[in-house]
């Protein structure tokens, strides 16, 4: 990996650096970055913001020209993450469900009349996606999934349930896996779906989570018509399909350049905790032997997300060395939570909005959603089984 960068992807970290600090107050306001905890306050702003980046041509980064992106490098696309992130910008809508999922997705495996219905809507943020994968019983073993599809009058009818689904009561459309064969083998009996959230036989179930938001939402079909022009490749390919999808999940984002953010604030927070009269990093050198730790695990990130740009350079797609990067990232970030959460000592005991919480209880928060981290987007010990397996080339267990 050549870590040296070109003139030209230097001239295109500043225009990215100058759009967004030309762009971002106009959709922030003054006090800065904004991080609305509301899912419905979320989305709209979302809304906003993609339409702001549609108009200036940054969204759909890496998508193709002819489908209305920007034909960006693998190098281009961590860049634009790493400013984006460190310059505070909005989440992005539906948490890139729409973009970085659904559109890709499309792209490799959507028929041209699916790519021009869908793309565009995507790109505007006027149409917002879900993703339809987990199930009460088929969390982790995405092959067991137990929603069923059954050819009828011309399409597809589904019943079941998926659960984790985020912002599935704001969404349009869901990508959704269903068994369509059930006397295949697990992998080979399962089809992708695009379905229609507002077609009859759908019902959304907010699920308040230990934080106290309700971002994630249980999605239950009964009976659910999906016509056959919403399948995504043939029907029982659609463990490859979602294997793709799920690839580019892990792959793109700049979580450490986040983390890098969070740890300047740990640090922060370190400096204003006293101990003895001095802050904590004088009076203990454990504290400051715990920041170097996570800093270190932070620069670790970093190379591997500009590591696994070089195999999307080479190979054209991401492929299952992006579960290294989740599976590290992931795992930094819960330790850097906790050790946020040991320096405030007893006040970590107080909940978020008491007015004696430090900073307002941010960290408590924080220490909360990041256990989440090591599940979404694929386990901490499935992210090791893809690592041996697919990567090592280890035998199955």
């Amino acid at each position: 990996m050549d870590f040296s960068v070109s003139p030209a992807e230097a001239a295109f970290r500043r225009a990215v650096r100058t759009w967004l600090d030309d762009n971002l107050p106009a959709v922030l306001g003054t006090a800065g970055a904004l991080r609305p905890e509301d899912p419905a306050e979320r989305v709209a702003l979302a809304r906003r913001w993609q339409r702001r980046l549609h108009a200036g041509g940054w969204a759909g980064l890496a998508w193709p020209r002819e489908y209305g992106g920007r034909g960006a490098t693998p190098a281009e696309q961590l860049a634009f993450a790493e400013e984006y992130v460190r310059a505070g910008a909005p989440p992005l809508i539906d948490i890139g469900v729409g973009p970085t999922l659904a559109g890709p997705t499309l792209i490799h495996h959507g028929t041209e009349p699916q790519k021009r219905r869908f793309l565009p809507p995507i790109l505007t943020g006027d149409e917002v996606w879900c993703q339809g994968f987990s199930e009460p019983d088929a969390g982790s073993d995405l092959a067991a999934v137990r929603t069923r599809a059954e050819r009828r009058g011309g399409g597809w009818v589904v019943t079941g349930q998926k659960i984790w689904t985020s912002y599935a009561r704001f969404a349009d459309w869901c990508l959704l896996l269903a068994r369509t064969d059930p006397r295949a083998r697990k992998h080979e009996g399962l089809t992708f779906f695009l379905v229609d959230m507002r077609t009859p036989g759908i019902v959304v179930r907010p699920l308040v989570e230990m934080t106290g938001v309700a971002w994630f939402n249980e999605v239950f079909f009964d009976e659910v018509a999906v016509p056959e022009g919403c399948v995504v490749g043939r029907p029982g390919e659609g463990w490859t399909i979602a294997a793709s999808t799920l690839a580019h999940e892990r792959y793109g984002a700049a979580p450490h350049a986040r983390l890098a953010g969070e740890w300047a604030a740990v640090a922060a927070l370190a400096r204003n905790t006293t101990r003895d009269g001095a802050d904590a990093t004088s009076t203990d050198p454990r504290w400051r032997q715990a920041l170097a730790q996570s800093w270190i695990e932070i620069e670790i990130a970093r190379l591997v997300a500009w590591k696994q740009v070089s195999e999307v350079a080479r190979r054209g797609a991401p492929g299952p060395e992006g579960s290294y990067l989740k599976l590290w990232w992931s795992e930094a970030d819960q330790r850097l939570k906790e050790l946020a959460i040991a320096l405030e000592g007893p006040y970590a005991q107080i909940e978020r909005g008491d007015a004696r919480a430090r900073e307002a209880g941010r960290w408590q928060y924080e220490w909360l959603w990041s256990r989440a981290a090591t599940l979404y987007a694929g386990t901490s010990e499935v992210q090791r089984n893809i690592i041996a397996q697919r990567v090592l080339g280890l035998p199955r267990s």
